[in-house]
Parts: structure tokens; sequence; C-alpha cells
């Protein structure tokens, strides 16, 4: 983080503050349609306002350059007329809706990237004759939100995503979705990054993109590394997201960071929208996703797939880990590589037990067929969601000779710093467990690096705090995985009794 960016603190006390213009006209849960349009649109203005001082250092003036604009929009990676930046519309005191409305539509003319993605807020629609949000408190807001430069020096790059995880989790609980589904803390992306490590012409997905800010850190880690030789072909990147708003966040991220990315609207469980002309699923170089955290699918998702994905068995339906593991590695070409952020338990849930248990069983055929490279275990209280700590799994299609019939375990559990409100990962902390990860190396109380038969003979338990203890920790079963582990049990108790009921009926012992 440069010295130049927002803080956390300072960010949610902007948009604290930007909230409370609009509270009474709507309701909380709404907050977001508005704020966000309006943050997206100062931050394509400041962007914009950098290229111009950018182009001026070559043409002499901002005077020159505007008019060379005038006259040729593709000098710049994307063009907003005068009458749309935010100095023009923080001038405006009348009819501001009316304004703000025509404004988003003229970049959306002007940009066809981002039709039916900035235009579609109506700012001056009304309900039962009245405006929803006047003018005057439009005003206010316009006014609070141009407190701060938002141009990509100024601001982390997922700005967009973070401040739709704070109104979220603020003013929209009661809604049903939570911003943890998506939304990863920029330091564990970036090491996501780091530990992906993309090379030139890499074609590289996220299933469940959300804001698009894995992919964001991705596209920073290759131009940080091919910047300097343009001949490299660059890096593409693919995206699906089933919510529509952050759908639309995703698209904003990847116009602004001119990326070459292809972001796709839908249900990827249910419906992938990367296919090849056949049919079938299409494959990458790399995955990067952080799926929501032991979700509900129910099990004809598996059983009637048409995609051959879930070939390794059948999750629970209350826990969906292992069945987004199989997605991502369906997804996979030969070579590929995958890292995924969940919750601790899809590493240990099951292990231990007497009898089959579906994840158990699922984690021993990745290991067996020796897919299972690293497991590195996050600090707790780093997501907004949980306090519980994550897991950043690696599955490599391709492992190198040396790392042949070996797992990498990493237990990162010590190495964050004290934030408000959230811990997080310090920059030297990022380092060295990327470092550790790349050099595929032991370090005492950090990381081990054990075979498959040690994993088999813990049962296929990969939690990282099993083989690399810190200051006493166990690793007791969280109480949320023993209820997954529960709800299980009970799925497989039901499944038993419908079979033994048919056999009685067969028998004539069963009357109902």
């Amino acid at each position: 983080m440069t010295g130049n960016e927002l803080s956390v603190q300072t960010l949610e006390n902007w948009l604290w503050e930007a909230a409370c213009k609009i509270r009474g006209p709507i309701d909380a849960p709404k907050y977001k349609d508005y704020i966000l349009p309006l943050i997206f649109l100062k931050r394509l203005s400041d962007v914009f306002e950098d290229e111009i001082n950018r182009l001026s250092q070559n043409y002499g003036s901002k005077k020159m350059v505007e008019q060379f604009l005038s006259d040729d929009h593709n000098l710049v990676r994307f063009y907003l007329p005068p009458e749309t930046r935010w100095e023009a519309i923080a001038r405006h005191t009348t009819g501001v809706g009316e304004y703000l409305t025509d404004a988003v539509r003229k970049i959306a003319k002007e940009n066809p990237k981002l039709q039916s993605v900035i235009d579609i807020v109506d700012f001056n629609a009304t309900a039962g004759g009245q405006r929803i949000i006047s003018d005057e408190v439009l005003k206010d807001l316009i006014n609070v939100l141009g407190k701060y430069r938002l141009g990509l020096d100024d601001v982390e790059p997922d700005i967009l995503g973070r401040a739709y995880e704070y109104l979220l989790r603020k003013f929209a609980e009661g809604s049903g979705q939570s911003a943890g589904e998506f939304y990863t803390p920029s330091e564990v992306a970036v090491l996501m990054s780091y530990i992906l490590d993309p090379k030139p012409g890499t074609e590289i997905y996220d299933p469940c993109c959300g804001s698009g800010g894995l992919l964001i850190k991705a596209f920073l880690r290759s131009k940080e590394k091919f910047d300097d030789n343009p001949s490299f072909e660059p890096v593409r990147f693919y995206g699906q997201e089933i919510l529509h708003a952050t759908y639309a966040m995703a698209k904003m991220n990847a116009f602004i960071h001119d990326m070459e990315a292809e972001i796709a609207l839908g249900d990827t469980m249910n419906r992938p929208a990367f296919l090849t002309p056949a049919g079938a699923l299409r494959k990458f170089d790399l995955v990067t996703a952080n799926p929501m955290w032991n979700q509900d699918f129910s099990q004809t998702v598996y059983e009637n797939d048409p995609y051959n994905r879930f070939v390794f068995g059948f999750p629970p339906s209350n826990s969906a880990d292992w069945g987004w593991i199989q997605h991502m590695f369906a997804s996979l070409n030969d070579a590929g590589k995958m890292a995924v952020v969940l919750d601790t338990g899809a590493v240990s849930r099951g292990s231990g037990n007497v009898g089959s248990n579906r994840e158990r069983d699922i984690r021993k055929e990745f290991v067996e067929k020796d897919l299972v490279e690293a497991v590195i275990l996050l600090p707790e209280n780093l997501f907004y969601n949980t306090t519980a700590p994550g897991i950043i799994l690696v599955i490599n299609k391709a492992k190198p000779a040396d790392r042949k019939e070996h797992l990498l375990l990493i237990n990162a559990a010590h190495l964050f710093e004290k934030g408000r409100p959230k811990n997080y990962l310090p920059d030297e902390s990022i380092s060295r467990i990327a470092d550790i990860y790349l050099q595929w190396k032991e370090e005492e109380g950090i990381s081990k690096i054990i075979t498959k038969d040690e994993a088999a003979r813990n049962d296929y338990n990969l939690s990282p705090s099993r083989y690399v203890a810190q200051n006493g920790e166990d690793d007791t079963l969280p109480p949320e995985d023993a209820v997954i582990q529960l709800r299980e049990a009970e799925e497989e108790r039901q499944k038993a009794d419908e079979k033994l009921k048919a056999i009685l009926q067969e028998m004539g012992l069963w009357k109902n």
C-alpha cells in the first residue's frame, strides 16, 4: 500500500458520511445502488485526469491535449466528454438528477464496454409522482464523494469492491447476502497472485469473481513482471459472477485497469459461461477464486451435471467447498494450477471419522493422485464476514519433479499485524509466505513438507496446524465444522433409512 491510499478507517468514515446524506429518502439496503455508481464515476474522472496529465507532459499543455482528444478519442484508453467529468458535475446546482443521468448515459455511449454497467441508475427517477432522491440530497452526496482523489495511485485497485463490502455489511445485512461471499482482503489477493505467478500469454479464470479483486491483483502482478518487455504476450482474464451488482463492478474494474478481460453474468455451478464450441468446459492455465464458504447446493447439482466435473465424489449438500474445487479442477488444462481460498474445515473435515465421509474421501482422491501441492493457513480475523481463519489450497496438475509425492504445509497463523477493524498481512509476511512456497522449503515453526504417505497416516487431514504447531495450538474442530459433519451424518442416515425401507417393502415387511 502506498502512502497516498485511503486507510480502511478513512474509507469507512467517508462512506458512512455519504450514506448519512441519503438516509431517509431510500431504504438502507439501497444506499449502495446510488453511492457506488457515483464512486465509479469519480474514479473514472480521476483516472481520466491522470491520463490527460500524462499526455500533457508529451504535448506541452492540457489545452493542447484536450484539442487532440476532441479530434481523436483513441489517444486514451477511454474518453469522458468534458460535461461528464467530476469537475463539471460538482459545479452543477440545478437539475442535478437529470444531469447525472445524462452524464452516465453519454459515458456509456462513448465507451460501449460500459453500457448496462455505469448507466443502470436513473438519478432522476420518481415514485408516486415524487423524486426518489431530490437534487438537494444528490448535491450533498456529490460534495461528500468529491472529498478524495480516486486515481490509480490514490486508492487500492479494488476500491469499488471494498466500498461495496462495507456498504453491504453496514446497511444490507438483512438482505440475505453476505459481502464475504465474494470479497477477498487485498493482501490475500496479492499473496495468491505471487503463488500463481502468471507467465506471458497466461489465461486466468475466476468462476466466482465478485468485484474482480483476485483477477486485478493477478493483472497487476503480470504488469509488474512484464511491463518492461512489451513484446510479451499479454495475460488474459476471465470471470463469472452470479450477482448483477458485483458483476457490474468487475466490469468497471476491468475497464479502469485496461485489462484484457471477459466477465460473464450467471450461475457458474449450474450454468458455466465459458464453454468450448462442443459444449465442454473451457480449460485455463490458472484458476484463482474465493467462493462462498460452505455454500448450500442441492445434490441434483452434482448428480445431474452435464460437464463431468464431480468425478472425485459428491460433497454434502451443506458444504460445496469440494464441489467448487472440482469445478475449478475441471477448468484447468493439463499443465494448469489453481489457488482457492476456503474455510479451514475444507482440508480437515471428516478426517478421523469412523467409516465414510464425503469430504475426506474427495480429499483423499486429490492427495492420492498427487494433485495437492500446498495448503497455507491464514491468520484469524482477516475476512469481514467471519473471524475464522481461512486457508489457501494450491492444486497443481503439473507438479515439478522435486515436489511429486509431497505436499507443502505453511502455518501463517501468526504472521499478521493487528488492525482496525480487521487484522492484515503486512508486506513482509506476504513476501515470506510467497518465498517459502516458491522456493519450496521448510522453515522452523512456519512450514513443513510431508509425503503422501504421511497425509494418509493422518487420514488426509491437511490442516497445517496439525503438522506445524505454534505456541501449543491444537487442531480442535471448530463448531461450524462440527455442525457440517453432523448434517452430513444426518444426510447419510436418511439415505440408509430409505434403502432399508425399500428392502423391507420388497420383503413385505414394511407397512406405510
